[in-house]
């Protein structure tokens, strides 16, 4: 699911790092050259591209580079932010940076569509996305939205998601008027000039109670929808094919860093906020642990479910968003997310 964000959440027009600079900052990171120093042993560098700006679900990576479990495993990771959700997808298909972060169903198009993508690992086992509406404007369920207004992105799954949602509540979604504003759902919806928008449950209602206001949401997966990984490491077939080993030290470091996050959150947004990303720490943690359901157990962390891939591109097909399905093992690899594959 692809939906809005806050100030804190922004994907799309970031402003704060022109494409330009993104790609001369992946140029300058990039490469395999090691540290020299004689008593330290050289490090593949490597780049991965968030699929926003850094909040409370990427607090196990920041973990895991404060931690050095990258280092540990031979990798230099530089972090870098994207301008766009378009920016992520773009750099890792063109080789100028080794692993990106997006959403399921952005993979899955990016799939369709002729490019070389494919998960790697899931950082999220369940969709992230829903319908964010304030407690007090009286909706107590989807099917309340019949004639009022709702606010979605643009992105074409955005629909989508509200149809799939209001029909399982019994709702008419064709009833209600639909419309266009970009990442801005939170605004819209504190304004008044919306009833409800499509966004990240546990980003964007906890971003707006953290200005005092009381929110509902309705998951995705928890109205009709499909509960497919929501959040998902990526990299390329051919970059999967030419480093593996590259894959499973940044699958092996990634993992160790989620699972300290998981047992100490607050050292977790430490480590997210001491990375000087302006982020404020309650607001992080406070997301952090509203992320926390969906990462999964300590055993399934990590690891892709072929069924909830295949209802991924089944739910794509039927609202015509890809042109066929793609097989899971097309879709995503357990190669290096889970010790018994392979």
């Amino acid at each position: 699911m692809t939906g809005s964000s806050g100030k804190a959440f922004r994907r799309i027009c970031l402003g704060a790092v022109s494409t330009l600079a993104l790609a001369l900052a992946l140029t300058a990171c990039g490469g395999t050259d090691g540290d020299d120093s004689s008593d330290a042993r050289p490090l593949t560098k490597a780049t991965l591209v968030l699929d926003y700006l850094p909040n409370g679900v990427h607090a196990g990576i920041y973990r895991a580079i404060a931690a050095g479990y990258y280092d540990e495993r031979g990798i230099d990771l530089k972090v870098i932010t994207p301008t766009s959700t378009a920016d992520t997808l773009r750099l890792i298909e063109s080789g100028k940076a080794d692993f990106g972060l997006a959403d399921g169903i952005d993979i899955a198009t990016q799939i369709d569509a002729g490019r070389n993508a494919k998960g790697i690992m899931a950082i999220t086992l369940r969709p992230s996305g829903g319908l964010i509406t304030l407690a007090d404007e009286g909706i107590e369920t989807p099917a309340n939205l019949d004639g009022e207004t709702v606010g979605v992105t643009g992105v074409p799954s955005d629909e989508a998601v509200f149809e799939t949602i209001v029909n399982d509540a019994g709702g008419d979604p064709a009833s209600s008027e639909v419309v266009t504003i970009g990442f801005n759902g939170i605004q819209a919806l504190q304004a008044g000039r919306v009833s409800a928008f499509t966004g990240y449950v546990p980003a964007d209602a906890t971003a707006i109670e953290a200005t005092g206001q009381q929110t509902r949401s309705f998951l995705f997966d928890e109205y009709g929808g499909v509960s497919y990984p929501g959040l998902m490491a990526f990299s390329t077939e051919s970059h999967i094919a030419e480093d593996p080993d590259l894959m499973a030290a940044f699958v092996e470091g990634t993992k160790a860093g989620y699972r300290d996050a998981l047992r100490n959150p607050d050292r977790a947004v430490a480590a997210l906020a001491e990375a000087g990303n302006g982020i404020e720490e309650p607001l992080a943690l406070a997301t952090f642990e509203a992320y926390e359901p969906l990462f999964g157990g300590a055993g399934e962390f990590g690891i892709f479910e072929e069924s909830r891939l295949a209802e991924l591109s089944g739910f794509l097909v039927d609202y015509d968003l890809i042109g066929k399905p793609i097989r899971p093992e097309r879709l995503a690899t357990n190669e290096f997310a889970d010790p018994e594959a392979g």
